[in-house]
């Protein structure tokens, strides 16, 4: 019923501009969540790990679609193991200017020049306090990726993870140190060695034993990768998440700004998960780019992956995507 509701819906959701569309959904969701948890498809469980945390199942709600934590009870319903909410920053932002989300419909893709808008960690961290109070926590982890404030310089940059972590770091199952998004100045920087191992000693001294993972560019070279796991190694991180959005052009589109996502960066994504695999060893790896079937999920997972997660996909085939998935995992 939930799929079906979804594909009458659409073609009024596809109508309006790709931000709006994502804002009414939320708001829609969060009012009548209720609503959700009745007609969404029974979703079989199939037991995963994140690093130390038990799943029901291994896929995942990407960071960046429920930016504001303000639909969290309703992705358990549809299915997913575990959700990320953010990318939250110290102190709120608007992010950059409209239009800055634009779907390429034909390739099931989206081009995201958002630049972390957020309400700030305050005044989630308060709805998420709001949220455990009326007993409506969700029952999978939930995890906070964590981001710098534009405004902030690069050499004060572990300062605002660290800030984030201090706050929201009780409220969550574990924390991801996002310096992979191509839409904040400067932020991409800050996967270089030093800079990472700065900000993640500065994470973990606020992460309260919080697990703390790292999430990295598909744009990285095999030596930058090999680094981050050194990085990783070194520092105590639980793990690693791999992929963001690319500054690269899987295929041809418009010429615009921001980090490319969805069906057609798979290929990109796997190709630089499998080297990271490589050099993982058994630090965890979480597969994220492109995963919008249950053959990709199966493929990342056979390929070494703990889990996986899905943003992009989510938009385009609607929320029975992470019970289909699951379901196709569960057949031999």
């Amino acid at each position: 019923m939930l799929g079906f509701l979804y594909i009458c819906g659409r073609p009024f959701l596809f109508s309006l501009d790709p931000e709006r569309a994502h804002e009414l959904t939320l708001s829609l969701a969060a009012r009548t969540g209720w609503l959700a948890r009745l007609l969404a498809p029974r979703s079989p469980q199939v037991p995963a790990r994140l690093g130390e945390l038990e799943l029901r199942s291994p896929v995942g709600l990407a960071a960046g679609l429920d930016k504001n934590a303000v639909a969290l009870p309703v992705w358990e319903a549809l299915g997913f193991g575990f959700v990320e909410i953010g990318t939250v920053t110290p102190r709120p932002q608007v992010g950059n200017p409209r239009p800055r989300v634009h779907r390429i419909k034909a390739q099931r893709a989206l081009i995201n020049a958002m630049g972390f808008p957020n309400e700030g960690a305050e005044a989630i961290g308060a709805r998420l306090e709001r949220l455990q109070a009326s007993g409506r926590w969700p029952k999978i982890p939930v995890g906070v990726n964590l981001g710098k404030n534009k405004d902030t310089p690069d050499a004060e940059a572990a300062s605002d993870y660290a800030k984030v972590a201090k706050r929201l770091a009780e409220l969550s199952s574990y924390l991801v140190i996002n310096v992979s998004s191509p839409n904040t100045p400067g932020l991409r920087a800050l996967q270089a060695k030093d800079e990472l191992a700065r900000i993640l000693a500065a994470t973990q001294a606020e992460a309260q034993g919080r697990p703390v993972w790292i999430k990295l560019s598909p744009d990285l070279g095999d030596e930058a990768l090999g680094e981050a796991v050194e990085v990783a190694r070194a520092g105590g991180a639980a793990g690693l998440i791999a992929t963001n959005t690319t500054i690269t052009r899987p295929v041809t589109c418009p010429d615009l700004r921001g980090g490319f996502s969805g069906h057609p960066i798979y290929p990109l994504s796997k190709g630089r998960i499998t080297a990271l695999l490589e050099r993982a060893g058994d630090l965890p790896v979480v597969g994220v780019g492109g995963v919008d079937s249950p053959e990709r999920a199966r493929e990342l997972l056979a390929a070494g992956c703990t889990a996986v997660q899905l943003y992009t996909g989510l938009i385009y085939q609607g929320p029975i995507l992470p019970s289909r998935i699951n379901r196709g995992l569960r057949k031999p």
